[in-house]
């Protein structure tokens, strides 16, 4: 009785143990054999018991470790993984264990669990006997769109080829002699509801006579085909969400075996009697006879590293920055904070220090007393303004704009930001009343490029027309606009001179005809060149011709000497004052188009206009020549071009007299150049460390991953989605995202709702294995019954481009289809069950290998 009760004790302890665990969710690629489940879970494999429970982790890889399938026997798990610097196929003890790699390939670029074309060797399914492992790879496509499938030895060694020319997944059937699979390969792209060309279907591969049997033919997408006794379950979204249905190969009828309505079934996999799949994060078990399937209640105790709290070097991330008035200090925007940056010694300050809220856009006053810029700690992007030195808390300026704000540029008064939006309006907003002007609505799109006058009472802009888009001048005062290009050229670029005299920008009006010499064709590559206005009509322009006119000498007696001295006295004391007003400058709208000016620059690619006194600087990028975008200058004053460097960007500071340069990713303050650039003294970004807290950077994102779409989207209406639901429907996954990929998973679910192409999303920072590219030798090979490995076939190449040689065939190396490879740098082939074992790391490395035309030495 003793016993038993203690035995009672103990395991109510441990039910309750598990009831106050947090159930997991987002647990994906699941497997199934007996009473065991594998899955993956923030990029590392666990076990659990069918029924639930808590899982196990089962690997620990720095890299993904994802669709697990279990041997046919449940002794082995091949799953595909990252282990040793390259996404292969790899085996582990059912119960865990040192992982044994099967695949030796080449490492592509495009391989990613969060890329669109997927993770390369994808383990899909064991031949029956358990002696081979299949797995879909991209190993001899020459797209990233096709693969095909291979088989590789559990013992080790070289992988065949399935003779299908693409595939995807697939299943055998329980005597191996027929293979069910698709063709196509697309379950890492956003494409729900597709009906087009590349909706695939569920054929049969007979391994005898070579046929193939298509066995669904609708418009939808029938995939992941697993076969059972005489049926074959497959997903398919003919009923808009992916559910089970199946297939009877005796009776040749297909019914629907779930009717899910809320979240999709993804990655299904199957054993004898049992299906398991996943759906809206959790697990589901099936059993195949019934047909009833049942959620799993799955518990993790783990320490979730790849989520935790890091230290991140903001300077890596930096996106815009902006110098103080008198140039001592520059205010960047990096990874979501503002930090405010001595440009010599100092304390670096993070004056925001949110993971959650994204900053960025800053913008320092022109007066030097306030910063700019924009912020969702809203919950929607507006501007937000705080007092320079950190005095004050900052404070909202803008509200309820609910879309896209685009660059600030503040009023030379400090008195004004200027701002557009994906409305394709350009508004601009008075700091102290918070209200809002709308300067223009751009009819076709939300980008203006737009210049404050020096005495903040115009604006040039570009205005993005149906045809080409027009320079406009806008007077604040009368809150009118006037066109001073037509769309006749495409113009760009507006800049006022610093005396508010002139209007620089770029225009296309050079027409210089590339003609081709393999077709019938042309192009125009170079057609900028920079023009100017005079504002005034009196102003005559900088480039006119001079008459030198002889001055008359001054004679200085007693009484002018000692009028001289006063003068400079009264300079002195002027010195002292404050500087005067800048004077309100004068524009003469009537006849302005007909007094452009040319600058006397050759035709190029022109951007970056920067006026600073007499110098107007600009960069440069000629097409056809070598070499890569040139900062240079043209002096008003000496009618001269000048070149200031290579790679460089500049802006300038609002006294005039300093730049900030960036080149090489390194930043600086330096006096206006007067000829090359060499940045010496540079601004410290290594002390930009903040802690960032992961969980609510991937909040942030996913949200901001939400009004992106929302804002950005073609169809205003959101294809008649309710893009609300979508949010709320999605969301709910955010507190179980413990991984970068899964972050894009979850922001790739909600946007393929929208059922569009080419809306994806890019892989963010998250844990990558160290890649070893193994060498390839541009021909085909296989293993001998020798130990060594035979030369099949030898891919020509082209030796004439040095991105095409093909190793084998290159000038001075004897090697013919059907030698044998002995030896790579001495190391034995026969000691290896794949010569590839001995190229790994050797890719763009000189290699020497020991051939003959017989397998031995």
């Amino acid at each position: 009785m003793r016993l038993n009760f203690k035995l009672s004790v103990i395991l109510l302890t441990a039910c309750l143990s598990l009831s106050g665990q947090n159930e997991a969710r987002l647990l994906r690629f699941p497997a199934i054999y007996g009473d065991q489940i594998v899955f993956s879970y923030a990029g590392d494999l666990y076990s659990v018991n069918s029924n639930g429970g808590m899982a196990r982790k089962l690997t620990t890889g720095v890299g993904y470790e994802i669709f697990p399938r279990f041997s046919p026997d449940g002794k082995y798990i091949a799953f595909t993984g990252q282990y040793e610097g390259n996404t292969e196929v790899f085996m582990i003890p059912g119960e865990g264990g040192n992982p044994k790699r099967l695949t030796y390939t080449a490492t592509l670029t495009r391989d990613d669990i969060g890329d669109r074309m997927g993770p390369n060797n994808i383990v899909m399914t064991w031949t029956p006997d358990g002696k081979n492992v299949i797995y879909r790879s991209r190993r001899y496509s020459f797209n990233d769109f096709t693969g095909q499938l291979f088989s590789v030895p559990v013992e080790g060694g070289m992988s065949n080829e399935i003779p299908l020319s693409k595939s995807g997944f697939c299943s055998y059937s329980p005597d191996g002699s027929k293979l069910a699979f698709n063709w196509v390969f697309r379950e890492f792209r956003t494409w729900k509801y597709y009906e087009g060309g590349m909706a695939d279907d569920i054929r049969i591969y007979d391994f005898k006579t070579g046929a193939v049997e298509k066995i669904t033919d609708t418009k939808a997408q029938e995939i992941i085909p697993m076969w059972i006794g005489d049926e074959i379950f497959f997903l398919s979204d003919r009923d808009r969400t992916m559910n089970l249905f199946v297939y009877n190969t005796v009776t040749r009828t297909t019914e629907k075996v779930t009717n899910y309505d809320d979240y999709d079934i993804k990655f299904p996999s199957a054993s004898k009697d049992k299906i398991v799949f996943e759906k809206g994060g959790f697990l589901y078990k099936m059993d195949v006879k019934s047909r009833k399937a049942e959620k799993l209640t799955i518990i993790i105790a783990d320490d979730f590293e790849a989520g935790r709290k890091v230290m991140k070097n903001a300077s890596e991330m930096i996106t815009n920055t902006s110098p103080s008035p008198d140039g001592e200090r520059v205010v960047f925007s990096a990874r979501g904070d503002i930090f405010n940056l001595p440009s010599k010694e100092g304390v670096t300050r993070n004056m925001t220090s949110t993971s959650g809220v994204h900053e960025r856009n800053a913008e320092w006053s022109p007066d030097g007393k306030n910063i700019a810029w924009i912020s969702d700690a809203s919950g929607e992007f507006e501007i937000w303004l705080q007092k320079a030195d950190g005095s004050e808390p900052a404070r909202q300026l803008t509200k309820d704009q609910k879309t896209y704000l685009f660059g600030l540029d503040w009023a030379p008064d400090s008195k004004k930001i200027l701002y557009n939006t994906k409305k394709n309006e350009l508004c601009y907003v008075d700091i102290q009343t918070g209200k809002i002007t709308v300067v223009d609505k751009s009819p076709r799109s939300p980008y203006y490029d737009a210049d404050w006058s020096p005495d903040s009472k115009w604006i040039a802009f570009v205005r993005e027309e149906v045809t080409f888009p027009v320079i406009r001048l806008y007077n604040l005062d009368k809150q009118v606009s006037t066109d001073l290009t037509n769309n006749w050229y495409y113009s760009h670029g507006p800049v006022f001179s610093d005396d508010g005299k002139y209007l620089f920008f770029v225009s296309q009006r050079d027409f210089n005809p590339v003609y081709s010499l393999t077709e019938f064709n042309h192009a125009y590559l170079n057609m900028d060149r920079i023009y100017l206005i005079t504002l005034a009509k009196e102003t005559k322009s900088p480039l006119g011709s001079v008459d030198d006119q002889v001055k008359e000498a001054e004679v200085k007696d007693a009484g002018s000497a000692a009028s001289e001295t006063a003068k400079k006295d009264k300079k002195v004391q002027e010195k002292k004052e404050p500087e005067p007003v800048v004077k309100d400058i004068k524009v003469d709208l009537d006849g302005i188009m007909n007094r452009v000016v040319s600058l006397p620059v050759k035709p190029s690619n022109y951007s970056n206009l920067q006026s600073a006194g007499e110098k107007l600087f600009y960069s440069m990028n000629t097409r056809g020549s070598e070499g890569g975008s040139v900062v240079k200058y043209f002096d008003l004053n000496e009618k001269k071009e000048v070149e200031v460097g290579e790679g460089l960007s500049l802006t300038v500071v609002t006294s005039g007299k300093k730049m900030l340069a960036r080149q090489g990713g390194k930043y600086a303050i330096i006096p206006v150049p007067s000829g090359k650039v060499d940045l010496k003294e540079t601004i410290n970004t290594g002390n930009m460390q903040v802690l960032v807290d992961l969980r609510e950077e991937w909040n942030n994102i996913f949200n901001e991953s939400w009004r992106q779409m929302r804002d950005f989207f073609y169809d205003p209406g959101m294809h008649g989605i309710d893009w609300n639901k979508m949010r709320e429907k999605y969301s709910v996954l955010l507190p179980y995202v413990n991984h970068r990929n899964d972050l894009t998973y979850l922001i790739g679910e909600m946007i393929a709702e929208l059922s569009v192409g080419h809306a994806y999303v890019a892989n963010g920072e998250r844990p990558m294995p160290e890649r070893l590219q193994t060498g390839l030798l541009g021909a085909k090979i296989s293993m001998d019954q020798s130990g060594y490995a035979r030369i099949d076939k030898i891919l020509s190449g082209a030796n004439w481009n040095t991105s095409l040689i093909s190793p084998l065939s290159e000038i001075g190396v004897e090697a013919k289809e059907g030698d044998f490879i002995l030896a790579v740098n001495g190391e034995p082939v026969n000691k290896v069950k794949d010569i590839y074992q001995l190229l790994i790391g050797k890719a763009g490395k000189l290699v020497e290998l020991t051939i003959n035309s017989r397998p031995d030495v």
